[in-house]
């Protein structure tokens, strides 16, 4: 006999962190911020905000990473109310992919319309350099190939359709948006755009893996994100992501260098107050209404 399919995250599972979080806070923001590996500290900036621990609210995951607090803020970024994930969940933390992408449908519940996202990549192009920030205009989502989705299972309709489009996930307005954020703060030779990938981990990728994700035009690649990004998108928020450049990749044999977690760390120390200035920016950006149709044509 088949198995019989059940869908893992229920509406009403969803529903109970949502509420959770509703009641004990007066802030309704409509936008939320993930913060990746070393950039958590962008929540020191929330004002008047109200803090719950994962391990406070009912049924949600526990981060369990170096660089991850673990909590969620709901307080006001420069004025605006905004809800912000310090820390975020992983496949290879052990954690299915749906559950990795949950907290984003807790926001669209708290009423979240457009999501800002942020993580640390290891850099690809060789145009790029360490402490660039680039911004995703497009992924290829590797797990996807093999069905291993957030998506994957029955699907609610209560959250968004069975089948959807990915060509304009990273909302294009943004895109510009960012830009025209980059050359106010002088960031213009510092904040890029490119193709970000998702792989598994936690081991960092081999030689032959990375000269591979080149030839497909892969920019930067990390262990996060995608998950995120498609929920979000599947849920109607319209999305932005970033990935700190925080360590070339090694695409040779015998260089003697080596990525490890501790240099990522430590790049997203040096680069936190312009990754700080730079999302607030965004944030402050989106919440006056900046862009409009006819920067979506520019930004292509």
């Amino acid at each position: 006999m088949a198995e019989e399919l059940h869908d893992p995250i229920s509406y009403e599972l969803i529903s109970a962190c949502s509420d959770y979080i509703s009641r004990r806070s007066q802030h309704r923001p409509k936008i939320g911020i993930i913060c990746g590996s070393g950039l958590g500290g962008l929540a020191d900036l929330a004002k008047n905000a109200d803090v719950f621990p994962y391990s406070d609210i009912p049924g949600f995951p526990k981060s369990t990473v170096a660089g991850h607090v673990g909590r969620l803020l709901l307080g006001e970024l420069n004025g605006t109310a905004v809800v912000i994930m310090q820390g975020r969940f992983h496949s290879y933390e052990g954690y299915p992919l749906w559950k990795c992408a949950m907290p984003v449908r807790v926001m669209r519940l708290l009423g979240v319309e457009h999501l800002l996202v942020t993580n640390a990549g290891g850099g690809l192009n060789a145009a790029f350099n360490v402490g660039d920030i680039m911004v995703l205009k497009d992924h290829i989502n590797l797990p996807g190939f093999a069905c291993n989705h957030p998506l994957r299972g029955p699907n609610d309709e209560r959250f968004g359709p069975r089948f959807f489009p990915c060509n304009d996930l990273y909302n294009a307005d943004y895109r510009y948006l960012a830009r025209k954020v980059a050359r106010e703060l002088n960031l213009e030779g510092i904040v890029r755009q490119g193709v970000y990938t998702m792989v598994g981990g936690p081991n960092y990728e081999t030689v032959a893996e990375l000269k591979m994700l080149r030839e497909l035009g892969v920019d930067a690649v990390g262990m996060s994100t995608i998950p995120e990004t498609i929920v979000a998108h599947h849920c109607g928020m319209k999305v932005f992501a970033c990935s700190l450049i925080t360590n070339m990749c090694v695409v040779e044999y015998g260089t003697g260098i080596e990525t490890n977690h501790e240099e990522v760390i430590e790049v997203g120390k040096k680069r936190a107050d312009d990754m700080k200035d730079f999302i607030s920016r965004m944030v402050a950006t989106i919440a006056n209404n900046e862009c409009n149709g006819g920067l979506a044509q520019e930004a292509k």
